[in-house]
C-alpha cells in the first residue's frame, strides 16, 4: 500500500531543495556593491575597405559585338558638379544612321540599338510603309539638372545614361517629328510614334513623351535611371 504521507513529504523536500539552490546561486548573478558587470566587448574599429576597382562592362561590349553593332570604347571621364561618363561607348553603326550621338553608357547604347532595330524600323515599315533612313537625336551626355531647372537633381544625361529623339527621316522623303507628329491628323503617324514610345518604355527604365509634360512636347526621352516610369 502506497504511503501518501511519505510521498507528500518527499515532494515538499524536493521543492525546498530547488528553492535553496536558487537562493545560493542568486549572489553570483547580482554584482557586488561598487562592482559593475563586465562590459560587452567593443567591436574593433576597422579602416573602411577601399572601393574595388570598377571593371569595364566587358559583357556589354561582347553583346554589342555579337549584334554587329559598331562602337568604340570611351575613356572614363569625371566632370565638375558630379557629372560623369563612366563605362561609356560611342555608337558608330547600328544599321540606321543617328545624328548627334555622344557618350552613352554601354547598357544604354545596347538598349538603344535594339530599340531601333526591333521596334522603330519594323513599326515604320508596318505603319508608314517606308523604312527609316535617319534618326535625329538631341544628344546623350549633358551636364545639367533635370529639365535644365536650377536646383533640380542631376539628369540622367549628366551620367551619359539618357538619349533624346526628335525626328525620323523616312526613305520616301517624309520627315516625322515628335512635336508635329504626336497629334498629327495622320492616324498612322500618331500610331507609329505611340507604338515606338511604348516599346521604348518596355526596353528602358524611363520613357517620356509629349504626354508627360511640356518639357518633352518635342522629343522622346529614354534613360536607364530610376524606374520603371512611362508617360
Amino acid at each position: 500500500m502506497v504511503d501518501r504521507a511519505s510521498i507528500r513529504a518527499e515532494t515538499e523536500a524536493m521543492r525546498w531543495g530547488v528553492a535553496l539552490t536558487m537562493l545560493l546561486m542568486l549572489p553570483s548573478c547580482i554584482p557586488r556593491s561598487g562592482q559593475r558587470p563586465p562590459a560587452a566587448p567593443r567591436p574593433q574599429t576597422q579602416a573602411p575597405r577601399p572601393a574595388p576597382a570598377r571593371q569595364p562592362p566587358l559583357q556589354c561590349h561582347v553583346d554589342l559585338a555579337r549584334g554587329q553593332i559598331g562602337f568604340r570604347v570611351l575613356p572614363d571621364r569625371q566632370f565638375g558638379g558630379g557629372c560623369s561618363a563612366l563605362g561609356a561607348v560611342q555608337l558608330l553603326e547600328i544599321g540606321t544612321p543617328v545624328t548627334n550621338l555622344g557618350a552613352m553608357t554601354c547598357p544604354l547604347a545596347r538598349a538603344f540599338a535594339l530599340w531601333v532595330r526591333e521596334s522603330v524600323q519594323p513599326e515604320a515599315a508596318r505603319r508608314l510603309g517606308s523604312p527609316v533612313r535617319r534618326i535625329e537625336s538631341r544628344g546623350t551626355y549633358a551636364c545639367r539638372p533635370v529639365n535644365s531647372q536650377p536646383g533640380a537633381r542631376l539628369s540622367e544625361h549628366a551620367f551619359a545614361n539618357a538619349v533624346d529623339i526628335g525626328a525620323f527621316e523616312l526613305a520616301d522623303g517624309r520627315r516625322i517629328t515628335i512635336e508635329a507628329g504626336w497629334n498629327a491628323e495622320d492616324g498612322e503617324v500618331r500610331a507609329f510614334l505611340r507604338s515606338i514610345h511604348r516599346a521604348g518604355c518596355r526596353r528602358f527604365s524611363v520613357g517620356l513623351g509629349p504626354d508627360s509634360d511640356g518639357w518633352h512636347r518635342d522629343h522622346l526621352h529614354f534613360d536607364l535611371g530610376r524606374g520603371p516610369y512611362c508617360r
